[in-house]
């Protein structure tokens, strides 16, 4: 009786091993490749949305609104209708802010090799192995990726992430302010000045740091007790200047922001090797609203600031930017790491010489001249391509 029970066993389990073998072969091409199964619904409806006709002026989305059973037109600044067809001839141009919509044609041409699905289980945890908030590929490729733009030093620096370079510019501030001071730190900058480095100080009205202006007013203060932080724009925005620090006391500490430091944007003529360097995945990409964004940072005690600043305000950054960044930088090194750079450049290049061409018969309004730069990067000199006309 017990050889039977034994047998019969062993005759469920070779059973079940051939069943789960069909199982996994039903899911296969017979090329070897996975077909689609619990993923299928969400290709289906993500290539729906894709292909809803918006006359080139806008985009439909998987979490837009719905009518009809169909997503609907979400158009650009300036166009209406219900396939953003129909050009607003009273429309002022916003030239305070905007979105970099200009690499969308790049991502279109790449859709394939861009393309997210992500499952309903991807990443639930708080964090990654070993209790990590960044995740480590991320952190590989894009020491790779500044490594082959040859625009940032990352040997023997920590990088930090963050919700866009916005929660970066003040992490690095809160890092950089000294302890149990008796006066704030005077956060100041270089004007013109992207208005957020004022803002955005203003708004936590800390007692460790306040903003005060202007850079250059702080240029001849002999005052040693005094705690200076300097916000660098290279390239600036709104001039497109590559700026430099103007404080050089001891007691004055930098933040280089450098969003825009790439080569569609600018040339690069060296690797910057600042203590504390931010970039964003908005002005590399144009994904503005994935909102992530990077910090190297040469001392650890500012890093560790750094990271407890973040850890505190938002628990790191959300694991589904960074699987997209992640993405989205695998694609930009793809073949020779050139494609996106080359395609941005020429299509910022060919706007601001049409910005440059309508102003020049105006009494009104005037444009600075940006001269030409040797780019270590397209190993050339190139024509000015500023991303203050990025959207």
């Amino acid at each position: 009786m017990a050889k039977i029970q034994i047998s019969f066993c062993v005759v469920c389990l070779v059973c079940s091993l051939i069943l789960n073998l069909l199982l996994v072969s039903n899911h296969m091409h017979v090329g070897g490749k996975w077909e689609l199964s619990w993923s299928r619904r969400a290709a289906e409806e993500g290539e729906a949305a894709a292909a809803v006709a918006c006359s080139g002026h806008g985009r439909a989305y998987l979490d837009g609104l719905v009518v009809d059973g169909s997503p609907v037109c979400e158009c650009n600044s300036c166009f209406e209708g219900p396939d953003c067809s129909q050009f607003s001839p009273d429309c002022i141009a916003d030239v305070d802010s905007g979105d970099p919509l200009f690499l969308e044609p790049f991502w279109m041409q790449n859709a394939a090799s861009s393309a997210m699905l992500v499952a309903g289980w991807h990443r639930m945890s708080y964090a990654f192995n070993k209790k990590s908030l960044i995740s480590q590929v991320l952190e590989n490729q894009i020491r790779k990726l500044h490594t082959a733009v040859g625009n940032a030093v990352t040997q023997g620096r920590f990088i930090v992430f963050g919700a866009g370079s916005t929660q970066l510019l003040n992490a690095a501030v809160y890092a950089l302010s000294p302890d149990n001071s008796s006066a704030p730190a005077k956060v100041v900058a270089s004007f013109p000045f992207y208005p957020v480095y004022q803002l955005q100080t203003d708004f936590f009205r800390s007692k460790d740091f306040q903003f005060q202006g202007d850079a250059s007013l702080w240029e001849n203060n002999s005052d040693s007790t005094s705690n200076l932080i300097e916000f660098v724009t290279a390239p600036n925005n709104p001039d497109g200047q590559l700026n430099k620090a103007v404080l050089h006391v001891p007691y004055a500490k930098a933040i280089h922001d450098h969003a825009y430091y790439w080569p569609h944007f600018t040339g690069i003529p060296a690797p910057a090797d600042e203590d504390v360097m931010v970039f964003t995945l908005s002005k590399l990409t144009g994904h503005a609203g994935t909102r992530f964004g990077w910090a190297l940072i040469k001392d650890e005690a500012v890093y560790q600031r750094m990271s407890t600043y973040v850890k505190l305000n938002s628990l790191g950054v959300s694991r589904d930017p960074q699987l997209r960044a992640y993405k989205l930088l695998k694609v930009v090194m793809e073949g020779s790491g050139r494609e996106i750079f080359e395609f941005g450049h020429a299509t910022m290049k060919n706007r601001w010489e049409k910005l440059s061409s309508a102003l020049s018969v105006s009494k009104r309004f005037s444009i600075q001249d940006i001269a030409p730069q040797y780019c270590t990067f397209f190993q050339t000199v190139r024509a000015a391509s500023p991303g203050d006309f990025s959207i």
